[in-house]
């Protein structure tokens, strides 16, 4: 990775330096992430590029650029430029409802009652599911891990965050018809499966499989050619190992690279966390977005879309922390706004980070994580492979640690 001088462009270089000496004593030394890498860029050009750790645990070989790593909702991001795209070419709208074009969400209801071996009473919704319900999160939709109410458990038992389970996305769009909603469309905010069913959409309304217009579409001509749902056979040695965090346990082995569940063809084509990608493929897609929908002379979406996908769209311009039923997101609740794919910063202070009003970001279970600063040109790119994302501060402490180099 081609780095250039950081004070050219703006960072103080002994004060970026520390970045990568916390990474390797406090975490990647202690044992806390089993490896790291940073990439930090201006503009065009990287400031900042550094590893940490090996790659995987039965081998030597570092964590490098051409480093593979599952990028969880990260996916979330491309997923709705990729929907995006189509509303710029006309073939559906951020206000269509959602079963016009999935109609077996036509019937759903709001969770009433019952659960637990007791047959669901439900109520109609007082709106019906529009897409922009689907890519701010609050269309009423959920995640089993949420461990909260009698709908997710439903989601638990049925299975239905199985990236490489038994469902392909039509199956996995029946089974949710099947489960009531946990509050009326516009009501609340909860993060869900809801990108998973808006790659469901792109594969409906673009009558092709959501992998093929991934790759058409977006990554072909952006050059993001490490960027897949299945790894390819000769990439796999490229691939991290992931691990989990287990009660009593410590850290665990998740998904060995060797023999990796992404280096087989899955079912179901997660829009909502399927993709691996590297650093240097996500900070292209980074860079797209800063450049409002251009990169390199190829534009994808014009630039008015690109505003319109990092404003904040919850209702009545409010935040998380008055909005969200969620007990987990990727994202703090305080002063964050969340737009068309992507938590945004409505209040520096309330947010108590250091930041840019308009800054947009997120993050993966693996505990990867970006944001793109649009005041100050800034994109970062965090990858490492440990869930659950929670478990340290991680993106707080980098961000301020990054803003604190600016000069």
């Amino acid at each position: 990775m081609q780095t250039v001088d950081p004070l050219g462009l703006g960072f103080d270089p002994e004060r970026l330096a520390r970045i990568d000496a916390f990474l390797a004593d406090r975490y990647v030394a202690s044992g806390k992430l089993p490896h790291t890498q940073l990439l930090i860029g201006r503009d065009d050009q990287v400031a900042h590029f550094s590893s940490n750790g090996r790659a995987r645990e039965d081998g030597e070989a570092q964590v490098s650029g051409e480093s593979l790593f599952r990028i969880a909702s990260m996916t979330k991001p491309i997923t709705s430029l990729a929907f995006m795209m189509l509303v710029e070419d006309a073939a559906v709208a951020l206000d269509t409802p959602v079963h016009h074009v999935l109609p077996e969400f036509k019937k759903l209801g709001v969770y009433n009652g019952g659960g637990a071996g007791v047959p669901f009473m439900t109520r109609p919704t007082a709106e019906p599911m529009r897409m922009v319900d689907l890519l701010r999160h609050t269309a009423g939709l959920t995640y089993g891990f949420q461990n909260r109410s009698n709908v997710d458990a439903a989601y638990r038992e049925k299975k239905l965050e199985s990236w490489h389970g038994n469902l392909t996305l039509d199956e996995f769009v029946a089974a949710l018809a099947d489960i009531p909603l946990e509050f009326s469309p516009g009501e609340a905010w909860n993060y869900s499966v809801a990108t998973d069913v808006l790659g469901a959409v792109i594969q409906r309304v673009a009558g092709m499989p959501l992998d093929e217009f991934f790759s058409t579409r977006i990554f072909q001509p952006l050059g993001m050619n490490d960027t897949f749902f299945q790894v390819p056979e000769e990439k796999v040695d490229r691939l991290t190992d992931c691990w989990t965090m287990a009660p009593g346990k410590g850290r665990i082995l998740y998904d060995r690279g060797a023999a990796s569940a992404w280096s087989r063809a899955p079912k179901l084509l997660s829009g909502g966390g399927g993709l691996v990608s590297t650093a240097r493929d996500y900070h292209r897609f980074c860079r797209l977005c800063l450049h409002r929908g251009e990169l390199d002379g190829v534009r994808l979406v014009g630039r008015k879309t690109i505003e319109l996908m990092t404003m904040n769209h919850l209702p009545g311009k409010s935040d998380l922390s008055s909005m969200s039923r969620s007990l987990f997101s990727e994202t703090q609740n305080g002063g964050t706004g969340f737009g068309l794919g992507f938590a945004v910063t409505d209040d520096v202070a309330r947010s108590m980070i250091p930041g840019s009003p308009g800054e947009y970001y997120w993050g993966g279970m693996f505990s990867t994580a970006f944001f793109i600063d649009p005041v100050e040109r800034i994109t970062m790119v965090f990858m490492t492979q440990l869930s659950p994302s929670m478990l340290y501060p991680i993106r707080r402490e980098l961000k301020t640690l990054i803003y604190s180099a600016l000069v």
